[in-house]
């Protein structure tokens, strides 16, 4: 018998949850035999019975709010938003599916139509992460579900309890049982599941790490649909502005909020070297004041743990290694509770360290990078394998566009922070940051695939050209 999963408040150290690994080939067979009905009903029907989902989740909002906050150790107003979005997906993909994969009629020769209409996968496999274990795994269930596809879903290892209750909000809504499956346990199930011949789709969010090893797993097999979202070691350009204070506070936000546990967060400040003395000490002030604390905390925590010790101590051997090789801190990484993962906030200069590791650190730890010109802060920039997001704060028009023709991502904006990236557009990067397949708004692409049909209602054909004359000669004998 395996042993039970288990699931521990980063925040707390309390168990949580604790339960049995799945059988990936049972969840598929079950969706394998639920998906033709469920895509034969109206689209009307689907779109209905989600909408019920919505509600379903808001009378269970402050129930999943709470073990999103528990499960993953983020303060209570920000699972609070990530129930707000998980809401708030099912509008923004209906929209999504009419604009993106809607029905359309053309005309064709000889009186035909041209049709294109676009029909679903099948069984979509969805891996999701740890840090927005309903947001995230929503965004691919919700506009899977619509077009028509049944979906076995694998959460986190690390955040099992939410993804079963998200599972059971989808049933109590009424999406048919076997339509949407949940599958516990670990990497290897994740394998079995992706790996199965029945799956169509591998929805995928996650590490850098794993989402290749899918790629190059599946790229013998182009009948699987493959999203990956992977994550980023995101650049945040701070250049002439005379609002240093906001701009401060725009660093802060992008780089801390989470925990740094977003794979939008900003990890590299890259700024003009006059105005880099003034600017790091307002983020170093700033960053002073944020509080650290367990999610249900009074006064109200910016930050919580880290999702696990093993994450708590990588981050801290990641700073340890960046000053060890020539890296200036600004602010040092502490942690303020033995044997919990609790980690503040933490700022170092590495312009004068040599071969910067091009990783994903996935915490509350900024690098700091200072350039002379433009030219070398978009260079900087774009000094990485991954591509998600970047962001210019200060700057004139010009130098915007300048960055923004110039910068390699899949979100860049200005003036505002690199994280915080809305369901209504497409979200997605490139490099080793996805695979050209952008979730949110465009979700809908990878979760149908369009047929073209040339229609008329009787069968009428010609041949005008290349065929012998008739003998009529011989007709009449």
């Amino acid at each position: 018998m395996t042993a039970p999963l288990t699931s521990f408040e980063p925040a707390t150290g309390a168990l949580l949850w604790q339960g049995q690994s799945g059988d990936a080939n049972a969840e598929v067979e079950r969706a394998c035999a639920a998906w033709p009905k469920w895509a034969a009903q109206p689209i009307a029907y689907r779109i209905e019975t989600l909408r019920r989902f919505v509600n379903v989740v808001r009378r269970h909002e402050d129930a999943l709010t709470d073990l999103i906050a528990r499960e993953t150790g983020k303060p209570l107003w920000d699972a609070r938003a990530e129930v707000a979005a998980v809401m708030g997906k099912v509008d923004i993909s209906v929209a999504a599916y009419s604009e993106r994969t809607g029905q359309r009629r053309l005309e064709a020769n000889l009186g035909a139509r041209q049709s294109v209409r676009h029909k679903p996968h099948g069984v979509m496999a969805v891996l999701g992460p740890y840090n927005f274990p309903a947001h995230l795994p929503n965004g691919h269930i919700v506009p899977a579900l619509l077009a028509g596809n049944a979906v076995v879903f694998k959460p986190s290892e690390k955040t099992p309890a939410v993804g079963e209750m998200l599972v059971k909000l989808y049933h109590e809504a009424g999406v048919p049982t076997d339509a949407v499956r949940l599958l516990l346990g670990g990497a290897d199930a994740g394998k079995a599941l992706a790996a199965h011949p029945d799956v169509g789709g591998i929805l995928f969010t996650g590490s850098a790490q794993t989402g290749l090893a899918i790629n190059r797993q599946f790229a013998g097999q182009p009948s699987k649909i493959l999203a990956l979202e992977m994550g980023g070691n995101n650049p945040i350009v701070v250049w002439d502005t005379p609002e240093i204070h906001a701009a401060a506070t725009i660093v802060v936000q992008s780089a801390f909020m989470t925990s740094g546990q977003r794979c939008t967060a900003a990890s590299r400040l890259i700024v003009r070297d006059g105005i880099a003395d003034r600017l790091i000490a307002e983020i170093r002030k700033i960053a002073d004041r944020l509080i650290v604390d367990h999610p249900h905390a009074d006064p109200t925590p910016y930050m919580g743990p880290v999702i696990d010790n093993e994450m708590a101590d990588g981050l801290t051997e990641s700073f340890l290694y960046l000053m060890s090789n020539g890296g200036r801190p600004i602010k040092h990484m502490v942690r303020p509770q033995k044997g919990l993962p609790f980690v503040s906030p933490a700022i170092i200069d590495v312009t004068d360290v040599k071969d910067r590791p091009d990783v994903e650190l996935f915490g509350p730890l900024l690098q700091i990078i200072r350039v002379a010109d433009f030219a070398d802060a978009i260079g900087e920039a774009n000094n990485s394998r991954y591509g998600l997001s970047a962001s210019l704060i200060g700057g004139t028009p010009e130098q915007y566009n300048q960055f923004w023709s110039n910068v390699r991502a899949g979100i860049v904006n200005w003036n505002r922070p690199t994280n915080g990236a809305t369901s209504n557009a497409p979200f997605g990067g490139v490099g080793i940051s996805g695979n050209h397949r952008p979730s949110a708004f465009y979700a809908a692409d990878y979760c149908a695939y369009p047929v073209v049909s040339a229609e008329i209602e009787s069968p009428r054909a010609s041949i005008g050209v290349g065929l012998r004359d008739i003998d009529v000669s011989a007709m009449g004998e």
